[in-house]
């Protein structure tokens, strides 16, 4: 059951994703309402509030509390995931932007990498395990095919 629902948000979806830039639900709130400075500040994954909440690039984010909300106001780009929210792997393997689950994530370098972990093909799928067993090629080819990638 959860491989259908699966696959019938990746189809309903795939044109309201396709015509955005940063992956956000449909309410236009980024990273399913994830705190992305959490990430970071207490490298968690951590559920925002709108009472902390700020927009950018067209879309809304979400943080757990005022410190992180002026964090990212005060340098956004610090903050803001690898390819606009997307998952890493699927950019980087199959040259598509994939939705992500928010509590699947790295930090590597500074960046934020976010990762698909759900079912595929009516099998368990966590693509942060492909990407950390070979992440430099990957890191590598998803920055190469996100070049003609990132305005579809």
């Amino acid at each position: 059951m959860k491989t259908i629902v699966t696959l019938l948000f990746l189809v309903l979806n795939l044109n309201l994703m396709s015509a955005q830039k940063v992956f956000a639900n449909t309410d236009k709130v980024a990273n399913n309402g994830y705190d992305i400075v959490n990430y970071f500040t207490a490298n968690s994954a951590e559920r925002g509030s709108k009472d902390f909440s700020t927009t950018h690039a067209g879309a809304t984010y979400y943080f757990v509390g005022q410190e992180n909300l002026k964090a990212f106001k005060t340098d956004p780009k610090a903050y803001l995931p690898q390819f606009d929210g997307y998952c890493a792997f699927a950019v980087a393997k199959m040259n598509q932007k994939v939705p992500v689950d928010p509590e699947t994530f790295r930090i590597d370098d500074g960046k934020l990498y976010l990762f698909y972990n759900d079912f595929w093909e009516g099998k368990p799928f966590n693509t942060i395990i492909p990407w950390i067993n070979n992440e430099s090629e990957m890191e590598k080819l998803a920055t190469a095919n996100w070049t003609t990638l990132k305005d579809r």
